[in-house]
Formats: structure tokens, C-alpha cells, sequence
């Protein structure tokens, strides 16, 4: 007998395991691992041109025939100003000469919103992949409405109630309820409006109370115990990417490692200073000195990105990963170093219903 619900029939999986796609993480051989095993594994192409996503698809696709997921980022257009990125890298200056480095002249964004490239929905309808999700947002309806056309599957991702009821509204095919526990860059589709920073387990089933839709929960979630949490609260997925960082499939450095195996996986924390956007991650200096109370405002997501990028890289050159932008959740000292594939089954044979059901 094997386990089905309306999460594995929508994707075409064998466990309702999602892993996350986690940009400068995820790589084609983590995503095919996973999938391999049964999960659905991911990757993430929001700041990949259109091109390279395409590269991304086609390595992910010699590597698994199974569905994987495709993830693109769906802010609004970040509107260039020149006098507040001025004074950000006037403020940053300091933190530059440290290691004898000087800030960036000036800032640009690397990459555009989904919602204005074109080119990267033209690729996404061309390769197909088997499913698509949105960070930070939704596309236009239409666009939705094109991507199901060429039969693929979408996820929209919401950190509250309300937003899921935008995702439903939209005619999205399932949510991704995001917790504040989780690692990485808050879904939040208007941070200059604030946070409410649910967690996982009320916002799992606040999102499940009020839409019809299958609820993925992430957020915190490292073992087995997690996932059968989430379903006794009405989840018809988990999604895990902390899980997955220690795995050698990753492309994970070898600090950000090092820091996820170490007491200081314990402090994780949200800022916006390294990107322009929540973001959670262990705690560095980027927390502690960078943001605090007196900075000058941010630039937009992902002006502001590039100077965290520019200060994480000077730093690193100096010997020193306390800039550097190591995204984990809460969930962080669960966190376990094996092959992807091995962590699915770990994860299957962990979780009651799971196991029970194969």
C-alpha cells in the first residue's frame, strides 16, 4: 500500500516531502536526489537570467525523469534611489575598511523580478517543468493561467492567512505556509507594510481553516516528528530546507557549514541588512552591527543585496565569514550531514503514517 493524498496526486510524488529552493543552495544534483527518492525536489532560478535557468532545468532533467519543483521570485520591481543607496554605502564604508576594502560606488539590482521578465515565462513554458512556485508574490493572473495551460502545476507562497486567500483567489494550485521559523527570505508580498512573523503550526492551520487548497507547511520542520506535527494540523506537505543544507549535494560552503554544525546553529535570527528583505539566517555581525538601531534606511530587494553580497566578499577575502549571508531556520541543530536520498528515506521511515503506508 502506498501513501496518497491531495499533495502526491497534484505533483505526481511518491511522499508529500517538499524540499525547499533554496537559491545558492539547491543545486540539480540536491533537487534530483530528492526527487529520485520520491520527494519533490527543487531548485530555485529567481536570480538566474533565463538562460541559465534553462541550463538549471536541463542538468536537473539528466539527472531524474521525476516531477521537480521550479521556483521564481515575484517582488515588486525595486525602484532605484540614488541619494538612499549613497547613504547605505556611506554607512557601510566602515564595515568595508576593516578589511581594507572599499564599498561599491554605487548599487544595481543583479536581477528582475519574475513578474517583469518576460524571457524567464517564455523558458518556463517551453521546458515544462512539472511544477512552478512563487516567493515574495504572485505573477499576473494571466501568466498563472499560462503556466497551468502547458500542464504545470503551481505553489504560491503565504505567510499569513490573508495572503493565502491572494494565493487561492489567484487560482493557484496549492500554498506553501511559510512559518517564521523558517530559514532563508520571508515570503512577505509587502515587507514595508511589516511582518507578522506567524509561526509555522498556527499559520498551518489558520491557512487550512480558511482555503480549500493543499497546505504545504514549512518552516522549522527536521525529522519525521515534525512532518506528522503539520498533518495532525491539517498540512497536506512539508517543505524542508535547513534539513537539506548539510547534505553533500548541496552547494553549501564549507563556512556556512561549519557554522550549521556548531553551538552557533542555536541563534538564528530575521534581518533585512544583508538583502533588502526578511531574511533568516545564524546569527553574525550582519545582526549585530549592521542592524541596529540609527542605520539608514534600505535600499530595495535587491539593490541592497548587492552591498551585503560586496561586504560578505570582502570579508571573506579578509578570512572572515561573519558577513556572510548563512540562511537557516530555527530548526538548525536538527540538522543532520547525509545524502539527500539517504535523509528522504530517514525522514519516510521517521514519520509514522509514512512508513505505515509503504
Amino acid at each position: 500500500m502506498s501513501f496518497s493524498n491531495s499533495l502526491t496526486r497534484l505533483a505526481h510524488v511518491r511522499y508529500p516531502i517538499v524540499q525547499a529552493p533554496m537559491v545558492g543552495v539547491s543545486t540539480p544534483e540536491l533537487a534530483a536526489a530528492v526527487s529520485n527518492a520520491g520527494a519533490l525536489g527543487s531548485i530555485g532560478i529567481g536570480a538566474s537570467s533565463a538562460e541559465r535557468a534553462r541550463e538549471m532545468i536541463a542538468a536537473t532533467r539528466a539527472l531524474t525523469e521525476k516531477p521537480f519543483n521550479v521556483n521564481v521570485f515575484c517582488h515588486r520591481e525595486a525602484a532605484a534611489d540614488a541619494a538612499c543607496e549613497a547613504r547605505w554605502l556611506r554607512y557601510l564604508a566602515p564595515f568595508f575598511e576593516e578589511f581594507d576594502a572599499e564599498a561599491p560606488p554605487r548599487l544595481a539590482a543583479a536581477y528582475p523580478s519574475f513578474n517583469d521578465n518576460r524571457p524567464a515565462l517564455e523558458m518556463l513554458l517551453e521546458e515544462k517543468p512539472a511544477v512552478v512556485s512563487f516567493h515574495f508574490g504572485l505573477p499576473p493572473a494571466e501568466w498563472i493561467r499560462a503556466l497551468q495551460k502547458a500542464g504545470i502545476v503551481t505553489f504560491g507562497c503565504a505567510t499569513t492567512p490573508e495572503e493565502a486567500l491572494t494565493v487561492e483567489a489567484a487560482g493557484v494550485d496549492a500554498i506553501v505556509a511559510q512559518g517564521a521559523e523558517a530559514g532563508g527570505h520571508r515570503g512577505v508580498f509587502a515587507p514595508e507594510k511589516g511582518d507578522r512573523q506567524m509561526g509555522s503550526l498556527a499559520l498551518t492551520r489558520l491557512i487550512g481553516a480558511a482555503s480549500r487548497l493543499p497546505v504545504i507547511a514549512a518552516g522549522g520542520i527536521m525529522d519525521g516528528r515534525g512532518i506528522e506535527a503539520v498533518f495532525d494540523l491539517g498540512a497536506a506537505g512539508a517543505q524542508l530546507g535547513t534539513a537539506f543544507i548539510l547534505c553533500p549535494e548541496s552547494a553549501a560552503g564549507t563556512a556556512h557549514r561549519r557554522a550549521l554544525k556548531s553551538e552557533r546553529s542555536h541563534h538564528t535570527q530575521i534581518t533585512s541588512v544583508i538583502s533588502g528583505r526578511p531574511a533568516r539566517g545564524i546569527v553574525n555581525r550582519m545582526h549585530t552591527d549592521v542592524d541596529r538601531l540609527g542605520a539608514p534606511a534600505l535600499p530595495d530587494y535587491p539593490i541592497a543585496y548587492a552591498a551585503g553580497k560586496a561586504l560578505a566578499a570582502a570579508a571573506t577575502a579578509g578570512n572572515s565569514a561573519e558577513f556572510a549571508a548563512h540562511w537557516a531556520g530555527e530548526g538548525a541543530p536538527l540538522a543532520r550531514e547525509m545524502p539527500a536520498g539517504e535523509l528522504i528515506e530517514n525522514l519516510v521511515q521517521s514519520c509514522r503514517f509514512l512508513s505505515l503506508a509503504r
